[in-house]
């Protein structure tokens, strides 16, 4: 019986953090906007304490910047902060990647092309939020193997902190299906054990993501992309 508050506020929790993203993502909410906390009560109903703490999960995702004694507004990214993520993580998951082809077993290529499977269908119907989801699960399983938990773990801290950008990618229309291409293209280089040729692929992957969501957003504002600003207009996607 008494787990039943905590999962109610779990479950408003994540209807908080729901809102917000998607507010953001579609444009609804714009870089340097105040998101209110007591709309945001009365709202759903509750108290503050879930949505402070959906605002630090938001912000660790790269959402939000919540300012003391002022409360929490959408972060603002620029070419800058596209570009930076990009590299780093082409470094970080082209030499897991390499290391795992040399490690993944059998069990490991099957899992990988039933979860290639599912994006197949995910990108067909156009569901980012649950390609996104399955996404991430293709890349944990030869991250995995690569066996390395403190590259692991700076990879999933990355991307975490990033997961807006990498959902905005996402969302160019035609991305998913180049997405799945591309790991087609990685499972061959894995079924041979060729690490060089993995590595340079998500490598290549990477800068193929960061160009397609800067040349769509600034086209979509109408601006270089040198000098925009990001997800000020992401519903034009």
């Amino acid at each position: 019986m008494k787990s039943k508050p905590i999962e109610r506020h779990q479950t408003l929790r994540e209807k908080i953090l729901e809102t917000i993203r998607e507010a953001i993502l579609k444009g609804n909410l714009k870089p340097g906007e105040k998101v209110a906390e007591p709309e945001l009560a009365e709202r759903f109903g509750i108290s503050r304490t879930p949505i402070r703490e959906a605002f630090r999960q938001l912000e660790s995702e790269g959402y939000l910047t919540v300012i003391p004694r002022k409360g929490a507004v959408v972060a603002a990214l620029s070419e800058r902060d596209v570009q930076e993520f990009y590299a780093i993580k082409s470094i970080l998951e082209g030499y897991g990647a390499a290391l795992a082809a040399e490690k993944l077993t059998e069990k490991d290529l099957a899992k990988l092309d039933a979860t290639n499977d599912k994006l197949k269908k995910l990108a067909e119907e156009g569901d980012v939020k649950a390609f996104y989801r399955v996404h991430n699960e293709f890349h944990e399983i030869f991250l995995k193997a690569a066996d390395n938990s403190k590259l692991f773990e700076l990879i999933q801290q990355l991307g975490m902190k990033f997961s807006r950008l990498r959902m905005a990618s996402l969302s160019v229309p035609g991305r998913m299906e180049i997405s799945v291409a591309e790991h087609d293209k990685l499972m061959e280089a894995f079924r041979n054990q060729d690490g060089q040729t993995a590595e340079s692929l998500v490598k290549e992957t990477a800068a193929i993501g960061g160009k397609v969501l800067l040349e769509s957003l600034a086209h979509a504002q109408g601006a270089p992309a040198k000098d925009s600003v990001l997800f000020q207009n992401v519903d034009a996607f």
